[in-house]
């Protein structure tokens, strides 16, 4: 079963449009941290307003706060809010936390593995101990003892996002949830074959997970307009969101079959012809990794990602919608409704498991 998500960015005031979004049905509004606003502050603000919407990251930067920090943060959070909080964690790349929060990007594995290990021990009232090579608590040599949260034990669920295998496994392993990132639905089995190894290694099952991919949508009868100016926007995360060493979404988008026009993408806007950049991103990017065109159109790719196994869909919206709230409730009125005929009919083929 589907389930829609809507995703919001810190900077602005979307409690109206969150609030709205509620009593249409969406199920959360999940928040980004980058090098903006932080992710947690806009969600206490949504928190006050709503009631049953789901509030999650999407996600909270692993490095910028200690695992304490971050279940002080996300308990507190969770406490006031009734058990709507999802916090999302990833370790962002070398990029940000080295540029940015200047925090040595090391062993990412490890440091996913050890916060979720510590943010469980302190959200399950436990003293905190941890035998870790990050995050040996209490310190060695100090005078640190076991400490036990003042706030009563409370179930918080964690969602990783991950890209590569070895931290697909260990969202499998040990994580309530998976944060997808430029997933082409039909090769969704790169991300989650080895989500279900983890999982299986764990005792559990691909469908103990949830499933979560963003995509943006827009209602067009300009279909091609709209996949063209799509795809072109790919070449920003292609060429910029990494080095020309180091880009874990374009790793992704190679195990995914599209090593080569990557390549040439971040060739481009390397050497500084972002336009040509932009042209060279093939089409595909726009129209299976988004929801574009007219009613039918955007049926036939919710039933893509339906039997794909998503469970899922964080929505952002595009075109006239962006920034005409009006409109954007209308269209995602719409994009519900839509949802909804998905969510009656029988899948075409068994999800992944």
């Amino acid at each position: 079963m589907l389930k829609v998500g809507v995703s919001v960015v810190p900077g602005g005031d979307h409690a109206a449009y969150v609030r709205e979004a509620e009593a249409l049905g969406v199920d959360s509004v999940w928040v980004p941290e980058f090098w903006a606003g932080d992710a947690f502050t806009p969600l206490a603000h949504l928190a006050a307003q709503t009631s049953t919407i789901r509030l999650g990251t999407a996600i909270a930067q692993l490095g910028a706060r200690t695992p304490a920090m971050l279940a002080m943060t996300a308990g507190g959070l969770q406490q006031l809010a009734g058990d709507r909080v999802v916090l999302g964690i990833g370790t962002s790349g070398p990029q940000v936390m080295e540029g940015w929060h200047g925090v040595r990007f090391d062993k990412p594995i490890a440091r996913t593995r050890e916060t979720i290990e510590i943010i469980r021990t302190i959200t399950a009232g436990e003293r905190l101990t941890h035998d870790g090579d990050l995050h040996p608590l209490p310190l060695p040599g100090s005078e640190g003892r076991p400490i036990r949260s003042m706030l009563p034990p409370r179930h918080l669920p964690i969602h990783i996002a991950a890209l590569g295998p070895a931290n697909l496994r260990l969202t499998g392993e040990l994580a309530d949830g998976w944060i997808g990132t430029g997933v082409f639905p039909e090769a969704i089995d790169v991300f989650t074959d080895a989500i279900a190894e983890g999982a299986a290694a764990a005792g559990r099952t691909l469908a103990d997970i949830e499933l979560s991919v963003p995509v943006s949508v827009e209602f067009t009868d300009d279909v091609d307009e709209a996949v063209r100016r799509h795809a072109g926007g790919y070449a920003f995360t292609i060429g910029a969101m990494g080095s020309a060493t180091t880009n874990f979404y374009n790793v992704a988008f190679e195990r995914q079959g599209h090593g080569a026009a990557v390549a040439e993408v971040q060739r481009l806007w390397l050497a500084g012809d972002r336009d040509a950049a932009a042209a060279a991103v093939p089409d595909e990017f726009g129209s299976r990794t988004n929801l574009l065109g007219t009613d039918a159109l955007v049926l036939d790719r919710l039933r893509v990602y339906r039997d794909a196994g998503v469970n899922t869909l964080r929505v952002g919206f595009a075109g006239p919608a962006a920034s005409d709230l009006e409109r954007r409730l209308a269209d995602l009125e719409r994009l519900l409704a839509l949802v909804a005929i998905v969510n009656t009919e029988a899948p075409a083929a068994a999800p992944p498991q």
